[in-house]
């Protein structure tokens, strides 16, 4: 019987073998099965790369389908770290390039954390920096440059303050709109529409996968999702008007400076809308601000020059400016008086100059003598609406102030609208914690004192003589298109609210209106000739800080109203110098008709007639 031989040698190999085996399965389980996902994310790291594409914003069209806001390609310069965390060397040299802290390119990175997506850094540079980067490209491990869809507000600060601009998304938004799926470095509506709209007209972002060599550069393409385009919005805004309104008030500003030496006369406001609909076709406010600025991070020169005006340029003061509405506020009171059985259009009434009651009287002293309602009205006349004030009383007089929608917001779907305020002795009581006296009701009777108004509620007032006591909700968008031209959203009028009061007393306000733009009324200067009818009615509201604010508003036709138009230039004087002419350029522009030479510019500025 054999005996089976072992060898000692042959033993010891099998077991370091084994060994060897065994390690090698546990190794392989421990990188495969306990830790392969988190090396598999390194390895992606070292040789894909996860490229997002913005998908481009919507387009704001006027109500005639003429593009205002689109967009444009750009550049972005952005991070991407590719064998390890970005250097100090390589953000001080990418700091100097694009002129930045080379701390706020630290935090952008540290609040981007271990995304896969690359860091943007810099949005819409030049092209001279994009040359100098890729001409420094081995000294910029991690730095690549993306081509995105930058917002294009074609005319610069056409409708700025209507439109808006974008920026990116700060830590106290992303901290609030997180749960909406907004992250680091997303780009967003910071004002106007392209904020209220933001959500709709953002759109789907894309992105490509690439594999990339240890330089970063693409070695091939492996996936690409295209990014969807945002819903586009179509405004009620007339272009044409928009751009009339806009050159009207720079024009008017230009000559109150340089010619009549209003050196303050730099801010004004101008709303136009449809007073059958609340449709919003023109708004205006200056001084303004160019948006484009804005895209890829303003300057801190143009910042500056933004911040530091003593005009304040972001400021929209169709919605947010709050004035004393002057001889605009007749409107009301003349309503209450009529509507309460306080005087008849027929009723004369004595102006000496002065109110017999309280020594407040007319600019410049003039007197009128015997007038009625229509031609007090038509002349501005505030002896007589000081008397319309006494005999109606503060009580009534806030009461017709709210009728008509003043002291509440008009509701327009833009940020930042403000409420006005309605003269009253509760307001007086709760603030000053003092009783009312009759004087204050003469200040409240023709627009002063305590009454503030936006120029918004300007229009709307008008606006509700002009149709008729209805009051609708004023909106800048009609409808919302999807990204193939389909309609996916209309909006239309909104009645909110009424004025309630006889068609008599109605008509009564609109006959003394059409006199005041007629031969005789303060603005029969301005509108000598006019082919249009129209109603309107001029103001000038006490400035304690400056020269007096320049008003006007008005409806046209007068028969058929489409269009009111309100304007207040502050510090322009009287608002039949400064207002008026504004107004009436853009109701040229609205009803096309052929500017004429405007002789009255001297006429005005030295008429003895009335003036308001």
């Amino acid at each position: 019987m054999l005996k089976k031989q072992f060898n000692p040698r042959l033993n010891i190999l099998f077991c370091l073998m084994l060994f060897v085996f065994i390690s090698l399965i546990s190794r392989l389980t421990y990188l495969q099965i306990l830790h392969g996902a988190e090396y598999k994310r390194k390895a992606d790291r070292n040789s894909i790369r996860l490229m997002p594409l913005v998908a481009p914003r919507g387009i704001f069209y006027d109500r005639n389908g003429v593009p205002l806001v689109t967009n444009r390609p750009g550049f972005c310069v952005s991070l991407f770290p590719i064998s390890g965390p970005i250097s100090d060397d390589v953000i001080n040299r990418l700091s100097a390039i694009l002129n930045m802290n080379p701390a706020d390119i630290r935090k952008k990175i540290e609040q981007h954390g271990n995304s896969l997506q690359p860091i943007r850094v810099k949005n819409d540079v030049g092209p001279d920096i994009v040359t100098e980067i890729e001409e420094r490209r081995s000294d910029l491990p991690g730095v690549i440059i993306e081509i995105q869809s930058v917002r294009n507000y074609i005319y610069n600060d056409l409708g700025v303050h209507l439109f808006g601009y974008i920026g990116e998304i700060s830590e106290t938004e992303l901290q609030k709109m997180k749960a909406a799926g907004y992250k680091t470095g997303d780009i967003i509506g910071k004002f106007g529409l392209e904020k209220v709209w933001d959500k709709e007209i953002r759109g789907i972002d894309g992105g490509t996968q690439e594999e990339v060599d240890v330089t970063g550069h693409p070695v091939k393409m492996l996936a690409k999702k295209e990014p969807v385009m945002g819903n586009s919005l179509v405004l009620t805004i007339d272009a044409k008007i928009q751009e009339a309104a806009e050159k009207a008030v720079d024009d008017r500003l230009n000559y109150l400076q340089k010619k009549l030496g209003r050196v303050n006369a730099k801010a004004a406001a101008v709303v136009v809308m449809n007073p059958q609909t609340g449709e919003i076709l023109a708004m205006v406010s200056r001084p303004a601000f160019n948006p484009n600025l804005f895209n890829g991070g303003i300057s801190e020169k143009n910042w500056q020059t933004i911040s530091h005006n003593p005009f304040d340029p972001m400021e929209n003061r169709a919605i947010a400016g709050e004035y004393p509405p002057g001889s605009t506020f007749k409107i009301i009171t003349g309503t209450a008086a009529l509507e309460l059985g306080k005087v008849t259009p027929e009723e004369k009434i004595f102006d000496s100059g002065h109110h017999w009651l309280i020594p407040k009287g007319n600019a410049n002293g003039e007197a009128l003598g015997w007038i009625d309602f229509k031609t007090a009205l038509a002349k501005s006349d505030n002896v007589f609406f000081y008397e319309m004030g006494n005999r109606v009383g503060i009580d009534n007089l806030a009461n017709y102030a709210r009728m008509y929608g003043l002291g509440v917001r008009t509701g327009i779907n833009l940020p930042g609208e403000a409420t006005g305020l309605v003269a009253s002795r509760e307001y007086k009581e709760k603030v000053y914690h003092q009783p009312w006296y009759l004087s204050e009701t003469f200040d409240a009777a023709i627009g002063q004192g305590f009454q503030l108004e936006t120029p918004l509620q300007m229009a709307m007032v008008m606006s509700e003589v002009a149709n008729g006591g209805h009051r609708y909700r004023p909106y800048l968008v009609s409808k919302i298109l999807a990204p193939d031209g389909k309609v996916i959203r209309t909006f239309g009028p909104e009645e909110t609210g009424s004025v309630q009061v006889s068609q008599r007393t109605l008509d009564i306000i609109r006959d003394g209106l059409h006199e005041v733009a007629l031969p005789g009324g303060t603005a029969g200067d301005v509108f000598d000739g006019f082919p249009i009818s129209l109603a309107a009615k001029t103001g000038t509201a006490e400035n304690p800080h400056g020269q007096d604010h320049g008003l006007f508003v008005a409806y046209a036709p007068f028969d058929n109203p489409t269009i009111v138009v309100a304007v207040i230039v502050e510090q322009g004087g009287f608002g039949t110098d400064s207002a008026a002419p504004i107004a009436k350029k853009i109701l040229e522009a609205a009803f096309h008709i052929p500017p004429k030479k405007d002789a009255a510019k001297t006429k005005l500025s030295n008429s003895t007639e009335v003036k308001d």
